[in-house]
């Protein structure tokens, strides 16, 4: 028996081993100390996460490290002295909203597919090439080269399991990341996080229209999909104009625009559509909505006021840094991408994080410098993310051995390598490049509402991860 025979025997425990991985709510929160004094530095959930991934790889027969509750590592040796190859994913997850056709942790399989956060992002590839080594193992073969699959636990906020794994592990020599795309991601474009922030004075007195809160988004590569600005005032009839106002924009722009009254203030919510900050254009954001509407509202406070106009005119619904003085372009991989992904106004300060991808070609400080030259002179950039971009030529060797084993198992001979404006672990791991789960033809659920792996395509990149290894590790 061959491991792909091996592998398909395994397929009903593989969906079972994604849902228990599913079940946990593995976003990152505040971190614990237990009673006994252990650290969890990214909150319960995600350790939890990690134990039961652990657990798996050693029930399996691999060697399982735990380094520190930072990240964990499932090795199956090779032979002394060779290369060793890494399988780099994560377990942690976005936040989640409350419309979940299932809810977001309650693993369902519907029409084909297991509905769940982290289905597609990123639990199903790393159990799926968990389960590719379990097949490799169980047909007898005997690696030449150590494979080594390497679970991150905060990789869509940050990437201190990467930089702990550096500093305690031994890197892999060349390896792949699950989290991205089909067929080869042969380059990913520099990734810019920082926040736009201007401070406000305190009112001294409610008169006129008062901003009083702004919130909206969840994270910073993630389109938000709601957003709610808090309004009071001692002219309450006013209310009743700007409740009117909504309903006329929402008609005419086509955006959903709600103002309520809610005890002594009013509240107004936007809703736009989710979608990953890589991406944009196939989402709606929340934020540009609410922002266009308050601009049409005479508010007090000048700085306020200032800060809403700085958004409308140099952001606004634009994606690729129009107004922000950072259009650029390559052809290896297109064109700038913005995403505002979220906004906290308050009586002190008021804050945007943004999130730009660079073209391959580019320096992240020309897209900065741009972005500088248009600031006002009461705003200032909190610097954060600072990656820079990836590319590896589509003949090297490499690359054209992964699209080998993409095409054994994928039936699709047409798609070529490609370059995204997602970043992954490959930034952080030297000779890393992202290979999979989304297939061409599928539609990109991750990070939004009712994220979902078709099981098809679960069973498919399982056999393309067990020809990777093989082909890479084992011939």
């Amino acid at each position: 028996m061959n491991y792909i025979e091996y592998l398909e025997n395994s397929n009903s425990e593989m969906i079972e081993e994604l849902a228990k991985q599913v079940r946990i709510d593995s976003v990152k929160s505040e971190p614990v100390r237990t009673p006994e004094g252990e650290l969890y530095p990214f909150g319960k959930g995600v350790q939890e996460s990690l134990a039961e991934l652990l657990k798996l790889g050693e029930s399996m027969g691999f060697e399982v490290h735990n380094y520190d509750n930072y990240v964990g590592e499932i090795v199956f040796p090779g032979e002394p002295g060779e290369e060793s190859f890494g399988i780099v994913g994560h377990l942690d997850v976005v936040p989640v909203a409350d419309d979940w056709k299932h809810g977001p942790f309650n693993p369902v399989i519907e029409d084909g597919f297991m509905y769940g956060r982290g289905t597609a992002d990123d639990k199903g590839p790393v159990i799926a090439a968990l389960f590719a080594m379990k097949a490799i193992k169980d047909a007898g073969i005997t690696p030449k080269k150590t494979i080594k699959l390497i679970a991150g636990l905060d990789e869509e906020t940050g990437k201190e399991s990467a930089i702990h794994y550096r500093e305690v592990a031994a890197m892999p020599d060349f390896g792949i990341t699950p989290d991205a795309d089909f067929p080869v991601i042969n380059g990913e474009k520099g990734i810019l996080i920082f926040d736009i922030a201007q401070k406000l004075k305190k009112p001294t007195a409610k008169e006129g229209l008062m901003l009083s809160k702004v919130q909206g988004g969840l994270a910073a590569n993630a389109v938000p999909a709601h957003a709610r600005a808090v309004i009071a005032s001692d002219e309450r009839a006013r209310y009743d104009d700007i409740i009117e106002l909504a309903k006329s924009y929402s008609k005419e722009s086509g955006y959903d625009v709600t103002a309520k009254k809610t005890g002594t203030s009013l509240a107004v919510e936007a809703h736009g559509v989710a979608a990953h900050g890589s991406v944009p254009e196939k989402g709606l954001n929340a934020i540009s909505i609410l922002m266009e509407f308050l601009g049409k509202l005479d508010l007090s406070g000048d700085e306020v006021t200032e800060f809403i106009d700085f958004y409308n005119e140099h952001i606004g619904f634009d994606l690729n840094g129009e107004r922000l003085e950072c259009q650029f372009e390559d052809d290896q991989s297109g064109k700038v991408i913005v995403n505002v992904g979220t906004i906290d106004i308050n009586d002190e300060v008021a804050t945007m994080k943004i999130n730009i991808r660079v073209p391959v070609t580019y320096d992240n400080s020309a897209v900065m410098k741009g972005v500088e030259s248009v600031l006002g002179p009461n705003q200032g950039i909190v610097k954060g993310t600072d990656d820079k971009a990836i590319y590896v030529d589509p003949e090297d060797e490499f690359v054209k051995t992964l699209m080998e084993a993409y095409r054994d198992y994928s039936g699709d001979l047409d798609s070529e390598p490609v370059v995204i404006g997602g970043g992954t672990y490959a930034k952080h791991f030297d000779g890393v490049l992202a290979f999979g789960g989304l297939f061409p033809w599928e539609d990109d659920c991750m990070h939004m509402t009712d994220e979902r792996i078709s099981l098809d395509s679960y069973d498919k990149m399982a056999k393309i991860y067990a020809s990777t290894i093989y082909k890479l590790c084992c011939k």
